[in-house]
């Protein structure tokens, strides 16, 4: 079975300040949104799944993996007004990420 490609766009980062105020320690309340990607940054991958793209955080690919296992496979997100969409995220709730996972027309 042939996968399609998979691209991966940085939708929005967010900093909530008031948890890390609330919940970490003095030396990480000077923390800012994540540097780890921008805004409108894509990647687009193939059926290599089980490898972290060049340039991703480890961290977030774990969380998102299974939506993008999901989207690959031929899945679609209940409620998502398009099909072959999904909006995921990183579980760094005090400087969450999130990811919009789309499948491509293209089958490698």
């Amino acid at each position: 079975m042939k996968l399609p490609k998979i691209k991966i766009t940085i939708v929005k980062k967010t900093l909530n300040k008031d948890l890390i105020d609330e919940f970490l320690v003095e030396e990480y309340k000077g923390m800012k949104a994540c540097d780890k990607f921008e805004i409108g940054q894509e990647f687009v991958i193939n059926h290599n799944l089980a490898s972290v793209p060049e340039g991703f955080c480890e961290w977030a690919w774990a969380d998102i993996r299974d939506d993008i296992n999901l989207i690959a496979s031929g899945g679609n997100i209940l409620a998502m007004k398009e099909k072959g969409v999904a909006i995921t995220g990183c579980s760094d709730w005090f400087r969450p990420v999130y990811f919009k996972v789309e499948r491509l027309d293209e089958f490698i």
